[in-house]
């Protein structure tokens, strides 16, 4: 008998022996396997360009395990996260909620002490809603929605935890030099801690990307049996650029030595995906599982030689580069494979398919701004999965709203603009003089929307030096 007949088997035996299922002698196995609730694996990473995965058109990184998500499966043209940088597009991305209704609209600090410094309490995590389906639910690699000991990944819906909690970190295990987040005494000092498994440090060798997928395999082992719920969050290709020489010497045609760096973080990526989808085929659960790729927010061009091709801006901007990421999902057993979708969809949809696919309805405990995009895939809603989608940097006042194919920014310094995506997706047509009553429109949708979100709720990275005169006590271990 071969794998995949014996675990269908032993599944059906474990229903039987549970009361919880009825097979009649004219249902097949494959009829109940298709009832399984499927995987989910969230691969997240960090200041990606749009124009750095194969599947969008890089020539000089080749990504053939990323490009896989996107060819097996459906890659979105127009995939958006909900902020323009990693903390509070982090937070959208884990409640299916615009960051904004909670006050999430800064890059949070490295707070230890501080229970406010993070995702507040009353956010339901995909993890916390995922398990009132039964799901085993991970969190590998990087946090970065409170490092107090109540915002910690195990308090937040998640039963293993492996990582550091700051918002980024150091690549070479011989840099973490830091025993626990107490001996921090600056921001960046997050970046030399030592891993996290659950609550515990832990001796850890590996090239830290390196390290990531190695536990995601190991996860995926232990709990092969399912469902499961893998967040698997890379720090890679942040900054500080810093790669091994495996990585390395695949790009000595990459001249620019950062170019060349920031290359073989990217490949470091993709070997992981490629062991994870490795993992889950030799396991049979490659068909059932569900698998998102996408990155944090737009790539920080010139900060890291990230390159996001043909979109104006960069990490930071409401422009398309801030915005506008690589975005793929693929579920061999219930999506198709190689469709490209043009229509907007964003980040927070991934919320929404995960519940309302797990196999059983889950009633979330707050309402979500995503939606379930399968009807959309498969062609049985033809209409746009949002009537609009909207982006505020809160603090330089500069915001964006986009309905079909238009979009408008306003910008404190450049004013207001309006494009055409779809004939002008560089942004380089600004059509709003001869558009001012659609912009007028656009603007006071804007304003209705922002007038539902809270303020921040809490200091953020622009503002470390005055909170450290708030907190003396921020780095004091707790007694």
């Amino acid at each position: 008998m071969n794998m995949k007949k014996l675990k269908q088997l032993q599944r059906w035996l474990y229903c039987l022996l549970l009361g919880g299922c009825f097979v009649t002698s004219t249902q097949a196995f494959g009829q109940n396997q298709e009832k399984t609730p499927p995987n989910v694996i969230i691969v997240l990473v960090d200041d990606l360009g749009y124009a750095d995965v194969g599947f969008n058109g890089c020539k000089d990184i080749l990504t053939p395990n990323i490009d896989r998500i996107a060819n097996e499966g459906v890659k979105f043209t127009n995939g958006y996260v909900s902020y323009a940088v990693c903390g509070p597009s982090r937070a959208g991305l884990i409640t299916g909620r615009y960051q904004g209704r909670f006050g999430f609209r800064r890059n949070p600090l490295f707070a230890p002490n501080d229970p406010a410094m993070g995702l507040p309490l009353s956010e339901e995590t995909l993890a916390a809603a995922l398990k009132k389906a039964y799901y085993k639910t991970i969190a590998i690699g990087k946090w970065h929605l409170g490092a107090h000991h109540t915002l910690h990944p195990l308090k937040r819906g998640f039963d293993d935890f492996y990582g550091f909690l700051s918002g980024g970190h150091r690549y070479f295990p011989e840099e973490w030099t830091l025993a626990d987040e107490y001996e921090a005494r600056s921001q960046f000092d997050g970046y030399k801690t030592m891993l996290l498994r659950n609550y515990e440090r832990v001796e850890e060798n590996a090239y830290l990307t390196d390290a990531l997928s190695r536990e995601a395999v190991s996860y995926i082992e232990k709990y092969q049996d399912g469902p499961f719920f893998m967040y698997l969050s890379y720090n890679a290709p942040h900054t500080p650029l810093q790669a091994t020489p495996k990585y390395l010497d695949r790009f000595d045609h990459i001249k620019d030595k950062r170019r060349k760096t920031y290359a073989a973080m990217v490949s470091a990526v993709d070997d992981g995906l490629g062991a994870i989808l490795e993992k889950l085929e030799e396991l049979d659960l490659r068909e059932n599982t569900m698998i998102w790729f996408l990155s944090d927010n737009g790539g920080p061009e010139p900060n890291n030689s990230s390159d996001n091709g043909v979109l104006r801006g960069k990490k930071g901007d409401v422009y398309e580069g801030g915005i506008r990421v690589p975005f793929a999902v693929s579920w061999p057993a219930s999506l198709p494979k190689g469709k490209v979708i043009d229509q907007p969809v964003i980040s927070l949809d991934i919320f929404a398919t995960a519940v309302e696919n797990a196999g059983k309805p889950i009633r979330t405990k707050n309402k979500i701004d995503g939606v379930n995009l399968m009807p959309f895939i498969n062609g049985k809603k033809k209409k746009q999965a949002h009537d609009w989608l909207f982006w505020h940097k809160y603090d330089q006042g500069n915001y964006a709203l986009r309905q079909g194919d238009i979009k408008i920014v306003n910008y404190q310094k450049q004013g207001k603009m309006l494009f055409n995506l779809t004939k002008d997706i560089s942004e380089n047509q600004d059509l709003a003089e001869e558009n001012e009553q659609t912009f007028d429109k656009l603007q006071k949708q804007f304003k209705q929307i922002e007038a539902k979100m809270k303020p921040p709720i809490f200091l953020g990275l622009m503002h470390n030096e005055e909170y450290d005169k708030l907190h003396p006590k921020r780095w004091h271990r707790p007694k």
